[in-house]
């Protein structure tokens, strides 16, 4: 008589054995790669545990998270045990960390000059057919701690709202801020009205105690600094 192999769920494991109880006991490093996943998927099949679905995964990109990182929705799918949902939770987790990774090796520029901001902006800037505003938000070091889009507009202008400005300054305890923004045409003299925000976002920061420290137009080739030019 053939033995049937009894098929025990993770509800049926020693509490401290079963991944979430592992990680609020142990800690998320004393997990494996399977039980991560698992928790991911949170249940199995009729015959398979969340883990032994994460395993069969696991097993077919051997074991190798970056290759697993490449997986489709499409491609999860095809794993005993894997619906739509489960795929995309894993695919979005995956993502998550490919982000964080992406972060952390950025170096945060610092800014010490005009051009420091210039060459910051630049990759938000560079060939935009339309007008764009952004802010630079500076720690006290005058490293940028985010890039913050402000608003986008047409190919002749924008609006800027000083209240979006500070409101994102705020929250992120800014000690300083830059204001720039693009000229698609290329021409770098300022209008009336930049010159006129400028002054308004001048007295603002002043108020919050956040300065103003450069307003930047910005084009492709070369850029205007309110500050270079003793206009703030």
């Amino acid at each position: 008589m053939k033995e049937v192999k009894e098929y025990l769920t993770i509800k049926s494991w020693a509490e401290e054995d079963r991944p979430r109880e592992k990680l609020l006991l142990k800690g998320k490093s004393a997990l494996s790669d399977a039980e991560l996943i698992g928790i991911l998927i949170s249940s199995g099949t009729a015959s398979m545990s969340a883990i032994d679905v994460a395993k069969q995964i696991l097993n077919h990109t051997h074991n190798d998270l970056n290759q697993l990182a490449k997986l489709s929705v499409k491609d999860l799918i095809k794993f005993r045990g894997i619906g739509e949902a489960k795929a995309i939770a894993i695919v979005s987790a995956m993502e998550l960390g490919r982000r964080r990774k992406e972060t952390a090796s950025a170096k945060k520029p610092k800014i010490t000059c005009s051009e420091d901001a210039y060459q910051a902006i630049k990759p938000e800037l560079l060939d935009i057919g339309h007008e764009e505003f952004w802010a630079l938000l500076l720690n006290r070091s005058n490293t940028v701690m985010k890039k913050q889009l402000v608003s986008s507009g047409g190919v002749s202008g924008t609006v800027a709202d000083p209240k979006i400005i500070f409101k994102s300054a705020l929250e992120e305890l800014a000690c300083g801020i830059i204001l720039v923004h693009n000229h698609p045409s290329g021409n770098l003299r300022p209008s009336e009205a930049d010159i006129n925000l400028t002054r308004k976002m001048k007295e603002a920061g002043r108020l919050l105690e956040i300065p103003v420290l450069d307003h930047i137009i910005f084009t492709d080739n070369s850029y205007f600094s309110f500050a270079d030019e003793n206009m703030l």
